[in-house]
């Protein structure tokens, strides 16, 4: 009796596994691995059922699960495994070291038919079977894998970015346990089903789960805090950032994943597992692929391009680059590496990860912080301390200290034309003019307040209490003590400001990448009296009346400085006597007498207040002053200049006389002798 209730109870339970099984069956089990004539793969067989494309039921070849299927002996070119000074792969690709996937193990069983060499159906036991259609492009990996996420490590290594249990207890972070290691490592089936199609039902990709929101991706890649061989993990703020939270629909143009949104698609945004555009990063690129761009600037571009790809659509960044002005893009081999220095010296390039994190990166909203803070879209960016010039800081607290990466004391600063016109300064600017770190210094006699908060040392008559918009009327944020980089370099539609654009030195109409009209008045090429320091300024650069316009569609040429200086009042004399018959009357440039950033250095002659620094390639040594110094000088004491300008000596005793050029003999910019 009890031998006939056992049979029974096994009879049961075999009932139960066949008809979870057939219930599994009528879902979706095979998929496109079903290469029987009603299966759902693009390539069809005869009648043979559909497991034994695969499978032998008694006569598998080598160890595993019965193969039939004949194995690819191919040797693979791996991730990691090129030259990592490779033009076209990042340095820092991988520091796991990949060997080849052994033949019959687990990664070859799907490498015997996805890396294309062998043709589905070719089958040990059974021969060729005879089949039609063929595989889909995109399910080919091919033999050069280093476009995939890499396995078959010849031994996991942790790092910072890894979860800590992945290395040092072979498990996973994926709490319903189903992303695993195999055997200890890292295997298609890790990641794959190869018998469930619809793991994920909207990837459908043989996933072993559903993937959104990045959650594959998440079970070996933690966000927790760790440091790894002096390495910190790059993706402790993802789960705030801006592309995991953002709602924002991703249409099937974009081709950024296959979920909904761009939160749902989160990693697969910008990373993709398979046939990547390159090994660095797995980066996905735009679509399509743009001509002389980097791959994290095309990665970026598939979103911020203004299209319809993104619902509703981000700003049209992009447009930003076609300006007269704008931060230009890597050329050769001169990419972003994430690990590389935060001081970006000699390898020059402005990628748009060298100023975002996008891993980090935070919506933006309608108000900001106080400057000098880093703002929203900034955050986890790195930068180099002002202090200094070198030491990092990671993550950078103040939007200068990413700016300074490059504006700093890194070296190999290029030198163009396309930058726009740069004036000579009288008080040189030590040796590197693009050193911006002495300029603005606490220990400058002036400076615009970048790094430090304003001085009391000079009142300020024209000084605006709150910054103008871009249509040069309105007032925005409130003054303070201190500005941003991003207050001059802008481009010039910004939302900031009240404009439609992007915020930030992306392009901008005018040269130097600044957010609105700044003139500069230059002179001729050539010898005094017809060319060169002291000569008259090219009538095209000079702008007489009040033009006292900050903004709107007729700004004024010196609009810039009336976002937060008040024209009317510095034609008005209240900051220096003569400003109104230099700007108004004569039209000289404000750059003529003032540098922009600050007085890096010291001089005997010039103070150094008020920024005042001349711009030698439009004014010259004045010889022929009455009081007999010989020099470029600005007076503090009397408000007082010594030069020679447009024709004219300006004489330290506040005269003022038209050169007489019958009196020279020598070129006016070395000096005027009598």
């Amino acid at each position: 009796m009890k031998a006939v209730k056992m049979k029974l109870w096994l009879c049961v339970a075999v009932l139960a596994i066949a008809g979870g099984l057939q219930a599994q069956i009528n879902g979706d089990v095979l998929g496109m691995h079903d290469l029987s004539p009603s299966g759902r793969s693009p390539v069809k067989g005869g009648s043979l059922p559909p497991c034994q494309y695969c499978h032998a039921p008694h006569s598998g070849i080598g160890k595993g699960p019965l193969w039939a299927q004949t194995y690819s002996t191919q040797t693979y070119t791996l991730y990691g495994s090129v030259s990592k000074t490779s033009s076209n792969v990042s340095k820092t690709t991988s520091d796991q070291a990949m060997k080849q996937p052994p033949v019959g193990g687990h990664s070859s069983l799907c490498l015997s038919c996805h890396d294309g060499t062998v043709a589905p159906g070719q089958t040990v036991p059974y021969g060729q079977i005879k089949l039609q259609g063929k595989m889909n492009a995109s399910d080919i990996l091919g033999t050069n894998l280093q476009n995939s996420h890499p396995f078959s490590f010849n031994s996991l290594k942790d790092s910072a970015d890894l979860v800590g249990s992945l290395v040092g207890s072979k498990q996973t972070a994926d709490p319903v346990k189903r992303v695993k290691l195999i055997e200890g490592n890292v295997e298609c089936e890790s990641c794959h089903d190869p018998h469930v199609q619809n793991g994920d039902p909207v990837a459908s990709n043989f996933l072993v789960r559903d993937s959104s929101g990045g959650s594959m991706c998440l079970s070996c890649h933690g966000t927790s805090p760790r440091t790894v061989n002096n390495a910190t993990n790059p993706l402790v703020p993802w789960p705030t950032s801006v592309h995991a939270t953002i709602s924002n629909s991703a249409l099937p143009a974009a081709n950024v994943g296959p979920y909904k949104t761009v939160a749902l698609n989160a990693c697969s945004s910008c990373h993709v597992e398979h046939n990547a555009d390159g090994p660095s990063r797995l980066l996905r690129g735009a679509t399509p692929l743009l001509a002389n761009m980097d791959a994290s600037t095309q990665n970026c571009i598939t979103c911020h391009n203004g299209n319809n790809n993104i619902s509703p659509a981000l700003s049209n960044v992009y447009a930003e680059f076609s300006k007269t002005s704008y931060h230009p893009f890597p050329s050769g081999t001169k990419a972003h590496d994430t690990a590389e220095p935060a001081l970006v010296s000699s390898s020059r390039h402005a990628t748009c990860v060298d100023c975002h994190n996008p891993h980090g990166a935070q919506k933006v909203g309608s108000t900001f912080p106080n400057p000098p803070q880093i703002r929203a879209s900034q955050a986890a960016v790195n930068g180099v301390l002002a202090t200094d010039g070198v030491s990092p800081i990671s993550p950078a607290q103040n939007q200068y200290e990413n700016c300074l990466r490059c504006h700093g004391t890194s070296s190999g600063k290029p030198s163009s034309s396309a930058f726009g016109y740069l004036p000579a300064r009288s008080v040189a600017f030590v040796s590197d003019p693009g050193n911006v770190i002495p300029q603005f210094a606490a220990t400058a006699t002036s400076a615009h307040p970048v790094t430090h908060v304003r001085s009391s040392m000079y009142p300020q008559p024209s000084l605006r209490s709150s910054m103008l918009l871009l249509d040069g009327v309105t007032q925005g944020r409130q003054m303070g003590t201190q500005i941003l980089c991003t207050d001059c370099h802008n481009s010039d539609d910004n939302r900031e400001f009240g404009g439609t654009g992007p915020s930030g030195p992306h392009g901008s109409a005018y040269p130097h990448i600044l957010e609105r009209r700044y003139e500069m008045s230059k002179v001729s090429p050539g010898v005094f009296p017809t060319g060169g320091p002291g000569s008259p300024i090219i009538a095209s650069t000079l702008f007489p009346g009040q033009l006292t316009s900050a903004g709107g569609a007729v700004p004024g040429p010196w609009a810039l400085c009336g976002k937060c200086h008040n024209l009317t009042s510095l034609f008005a004399n209240s900051s220096f006597q003569y400003h109104s018959l230099h700007v108004s009357t004569v039209g000289i440039s404000c750059s003529v007498c003032h540098t922009a950033h600050g007085m890096g250095a010291t001089s005997p002659t010039i103070s150094g207040e008020r920024l005042v620094n001349f711009d030698t390639n439009v004014v010259a040594l004045n010889a022929l002053n009455p009081g007999g110094e010989i020099g470029i000088a600005y007076k503090k004491a009397n408000k007082t200049c010594t030069l020679v300008c447009h024709m004219y000596s300006h004489n330290d005793n506040g005269t003022v006389t038209q050169v007489n050029t019958s009196q020279l003999n020598i070129n006016i910019g070395k000096g005027i002798k009598r």
